[in-house]
């Protein structure tokens, strides 16, 4: 017997919008990132995760940075007009997205913020990131998240 999928606000979200990508369950407890990365064929620099910050202005934005990336904060706070930009406290991300820390998507949230991506998911046949759930990645082409998400490429990662 086949075993129904819970589909998550991710998931809802790209089907509402027909567009392909692949979901993947995972035991989140015991794989790495590396191992994640094998599993799913996708290499290292096309897993994202999900950054939310908050500009000096108070306005929220969300950066997709890839897993072996760090968010560079002045190129962050350049991209938006920002004078400064800082990571939220995870004590507020649930109540703000309504994911918790280690399942943040950037499709999906309670409001829809700016939203930016590396500018090497350009360059990546297939990008990987949170499915709106720990234990839960979505897999599509670059091309198909600009078709159906309003995200804006950019450099936004320190080296």
């Amino acid at each position: 017997m086949k075993t129904k999928i819970e589909k998550t606000n991710v998931m809802r979200f790209l089907d509402a919008k027909k567009a392909e990508y692949e979901s993947y369950f995972y035991d989140n407890l015991t794989l790495t990132s590396e191992e994640l990365t094998n599993s799913i064929e996708v290499d290292i620099d096309a897993m994202f995760k999900t950054l939310v910050c908050e500009g000096r202005s108070g306005q929220n934005y969300v950066f997709m940075v890839r897993v072996n990336g760090e968010l560079d904060l002045k190129k962050a706070a350049s991209v938006t007009g920002e004078k400064s930009i800082s990571l939220i406290p995870q004590k507020m991300l649930l109540p703000l997205t309504g994911y918790v820390h280690g399942g943040c998507s950037p499709i999906g949230m309670k409001k829809q913020f700016p939203t930016f991506i590396d500018e090497i998911s350009n360059f990546k046949e297939w990008i990987a990131f949170s499915g709106g759930r720990i234990g839960c990645q979505i897999k599509l082409r670059p091309k198909t998240l600009h078709n159906v998400f309003n995200i804006i490429v950019a450099d936004i990662v320190s080296l």
